[in-house]
């Protein structure tokens, strides 16, 4: 199978890791409490570390080297979700999209321990180590907020209405993704959204959170438009700046050794 069905996997998922970093570092000086201030910090050098580790595995692949594809590319050309390109809004809305990106994450890269290709399953289980951490921080801030004041569920609640539909663009297929299905090298995004909602769904409800659901039976139905796009290159205007800001320094020295 040629390589450019998995380079465009990776890169998006590379993609979706720098720039959440980069909404998590924007906390860096702001939080609410030294300790979220620190915590957040950690948390964007994290992803920032993954997303290089997977741009450097597309790259063995025939990609760009990881500094290119970071700080050079147009940002119409990245693939990442339109879900982690919206501003950090209030911290409500942080700590919501961060953890339903960090149970989308751990999902998906325990979904690689059974993928075909050696390197990332690899690499995936160095990634759940870290990001064990992050879910339970995430986790944990979503259930004591949800069921703290009146006031913080209110904001939580608003953050979910608001970020469940975004987040449901994180299981948007990658070009080429059928050819990895058929070739074992991932699980199917239909098939991980299932198992993202079995994992998110019992954690909103015990902070007494609402979802755009309903329940049939077992079954659970989506009643709400997903926010897609982001794979296809079909960006909103909150990337083109980001994009700008993450690349200014590199970009103010064309061609410096760092």
């Amino acid at each position: 199978m040629p390589n450019e069905p998995l380079i465009s996997y990776l890169a998006a998922l590379a993609d979706d890791e720098l720039v959440i970093g980069h909404r998590d570092s924007e906390w860096t000086g702001y939080a609410p409490i030294l300790e979220e201030d620190i915590a957040f910090s950690n948390i964007a050098q994290d992803e920032l570390g993954h997303s290089l580790a997977l741009y450097t595995l597309a790259q063995s692949l025939g990609a760009g080297e990881p500094d290119i594809m970071a700080f050079e590319r147009p940002w119409q050309e990245f693939t990442c979700c339109r879900f982690v390109s919206y501003p950090k809004g209030d911290f409500a809305y942080t700590v919501m999209r961060q953890y339903l990106y960090d149970e989308a994450e751990q999902v998906r890269m325990k979904s690689h321990a059974s993928s075909s290709f050696g390197p990332l399953r690899d690499l995936s289980e160095k990634i759940l180590a870290e990001e064990a951490y992050h879910l339970m921080h995430s986790r944990g801030l979503v259930q004591r907020l949800g069921n703290a004041t009146e006031d913080s569920h209110r904001r939580m609640q608003e953050a979910v209405d608001q970020a469940f539909p975004q987040a449901l663009g994180m299981f948007e297929e990658t070009e080429g993704s059928a050819k990895l299905v058929e070739s074992r090298i991932i699980r199917p995004e239909a098939e991980l959204q299932e198992q993202w909602l079995a994992a998110v769904v019992p954690t909103l409800e015990q902070a007494r959170l609402r979802l755009p659901l309903q329940r049939q039976g077992s079954a659970l139905h989506i009643k709400c438009r997903a926010d897609i796009g982001g794979r296809t290159k079909n960006h909103n205007e909150h990337l083109r700046q980001l994009v700008a800001d993450l690349q200014h320094v590199y970009q103010s020295a064309p061609g410096a050794s760092w």
